[in-house]
């Protein structure tokens, strides 16, 4: 997050991708830092899937995160 908030202060556009388990970390970490960054959030845990698996959540996310990078 302070990496973001570096970047969008440099004006380069960013944005992360975090599973769910990271909702309220990510939360608590914009309110600290003032800063509302945009973000997509894929099903936890990632650690665990197989590579199928992996390959569908990030076929799941894809369109919700091209639309953050095309939004920035």
């Amino acid at each position: 997050m302070h990496d973001i908030t570096d970047l969008e202060g440099r004006g380069i556009p960013g944005g992360f991708i975090a599973s769910t388990e990271f909702i309220d970390a990510a939360a608590t970490q914009q309110k600290a830092l003032g800063f509302d960054t945009a973000c997509v959030f894929v099903p936890h845990p990632i650690q665990d899937r197989t590579s199928e698996e992996i390959e569908a959540l990030a076929e799941g996310a894809f369109d919700d995160i091209v639309a953050m990078v095309q939004a920035s």
